[in-house]
């Protein structure tokens, strides 16, 4: 076992705890259920653009994407760099309106504005139920990367890597709650800032420059620095609907669309989108380029995903590279913390509070013991996603990328229309759940020729039209207006 890596990753591990427990500390002076859930509503602009950023990077950007690079070439970084302006886009698309919707209605989950929005059981459940299924499609990514990267650098097995994350994440997700995953968050965005800035001049260094391992590259096959990659991957359409997959219909991600409902001010959210979109940016470039670089230092590799561990033990002295460890490792903690905490709400809330317990004074004994029972669901569903990432598929990136697409083309327009349409209606809302989830899941599995078009525009397309078709013919009767407009 190499302790000169595994230490440095453990009093990394220790501090996360350890600003967790402050962080439960600070909130506990006003605790409660929008404490846990959104903080109160109180985070800076900083704050919001690192848990933004920190959420949106996960396993995928720091271990599947550059995985991908690695693979296909200087194209994916291109492909890459189309996400640039995510944070720009959910702030501004969601940011203010969410924000003061969520305000008026006291909103503290997604569900919570989709049901002040429609009125509709039905829609609670259905997006419940999809937000779930998604979420533990994204958060076995996650483990699976986590375990991964563990695995590279320390020499510990992937099982005792996949138990030594889990019960990590699991643990300090629960207590502190949402104020904890958004401190931690900070930090991590901060680590992964550091580490990408690291590893990236690290690789340049070690190759004898930019120029010279490009020229490599080149060697070692000429699609690798063209646009469309090793064995021409990457057609014109698919750039084009990429686009749409990993920037525009982010909007629609129910993770990142709860951040808009939980900063304090404007000066703040117009903070968060600056900072945000250049950190974005930032790793994004960074990670991408070091993937697709570390072809010339590791020319062969058993797994595509494991060239970030392994350019890392490769270019950086074992205690260094040791700390900076926590750089992808915070990208993939930040994700499944988000997640975890989201999944926790849906099944506490917005099914089991909300729909099964009818009694007041019970919801509100139930509100109070809220952290007790996270515990128990954050533990049940890490030994769910224990079990489902033992045995891993050799790329993540595309488990992650049907998860993704998945919870977009079930909440983009329900969420982005809900707030911007009057005539929406729960019928068009639900209509376009369904014809947006279940094109895009037939899409996935039958996989049909649509010349190199991703499945998400075709399923957001009919979504669409479902939504407008449904809420024109069908509108709300009883509560037409549920936000004001």
């Amino acid at each position: 076992m190499n302790y000169e890596l595994l230490i440095p990753l453990i009093l990394y591990l220790l501090a996360v705890f350890g600003l967790a427990i402050i962080s439960r500390y600070k909130g506990s002076k006003q605790s409660g259920l929008s404490e846990y859930l959104i903080g109160n509503r109180s985070l800076g602009g900083f704050v919001l653009a690192m848990t933004l950023a920190a959420t949106y990077a996960s396993a995928s950007s720091f271990i599947g994407g550059p995985g991908a690079a690695y693979k296909i070439g200087l194209g994916w970084v291109l492909l890459a760099m189309i996400q640039l302006p995510v944070a720009w886009l959910t702030l501004g698309v969601l940011g203010k309106k969410f924000a003061i919707e969520a305000r008026r209605h006291n909103a503290l989950t997604l569900n919570d504005m989709l049901y002040a929005r429609y009125k509709s059981r039905t829609v609670v459940i259905l997006a419940s139920m999809a937000l779930l299924l998604a979420f533990f499609g994204t958060m076995v990514v996650q483990f699976v990367g986590g375990a991964r990267l563990i695995e590279a650098v320390t020499g510990l097995s992937y099982t005792q890597s996949l138990l030594l994350f889990g019960i990590t994440v699991g643990v300090y997700t629960t207590i502190g709650g949402f104020r904890a995953v958004v401190m931690t968050d900070a930090l991590q965005g901060i680590m992964m800032v550091i580490g990408t800035i690291t590893l990236l001049g690290a690789t340049i260094y070690a190759g004898g420059g930019l120029g010279e391992m490009v020229r490599a590259l080149y060697q070692i096959d000429p699609a690798l620095i063209t646009p469309h990659g090793a064995d021409h991957f990457l057609s014109q359409p698919f750039i084009l609907s990429f686009w749409i997959l990993v920037c525009f219909g982010v909007i629609g991600l129910p993770h990142v669309a709860v951040r808009c409902m939980s900063y304090r001010s404007t000066q703040a959210l117009h903070r968060g989108m600056v900072i945000g979109t250049a950190v974005v940016a930032f790793l994004t470039l960074g990670m991408h380029l070091a993937g697709a670089l570390g072809r010339v230092l590791v020319p062969e590799i058993d797994t595509p995903d494991q060239i970030i561990p392994v350019l890392m033990t490769t270019v950086l002295p074992p205690a260094v590279a040791g700390i900076f460890l926590a750089g992808p490792m915070a990208a993939i903690m930040s994700t499944i913390d988000s997640q975890l905490i989201q999944a926790s709400a849906t099944l506490l809330k917005d099914l089991y509070l909300n729909y099964m317990i009818a009694s007041k004074t019970d919801q509100r004994n139930i509100t109070s013991r809220l952290p007790r029972l996270s515990l128990w669901v954050t533990g049940i569903l890490v030994m769910l996603l224990f079990i489902a990432a033992i045995n891993p598929p050799e790329m993540i990136i595309w488990l992650h990328l049907i998860a993704f697409g998945g919870m977009q083309a079930v909440f983009l327009w329900p969420l982005v229309l809900g707030l911007y349409w009057k005539k929406a209606s729960a019928t068009g809302a639900l209509a376009s759940m369904l014809a947006g989830g279940g094109s895009y899941i037939v899409l996935t599995i039958t996989k049909p020729d649509l010349a190199g078009v991703h499945a998400i525009v075709p399923a957001l397309s009919l979504s669409l039209l479902a939504f407008v078709v449904c809420s024109l013919y069908c509108p709300n009767k009883k509560s037409r207006m549920a936000l004001q407009h």
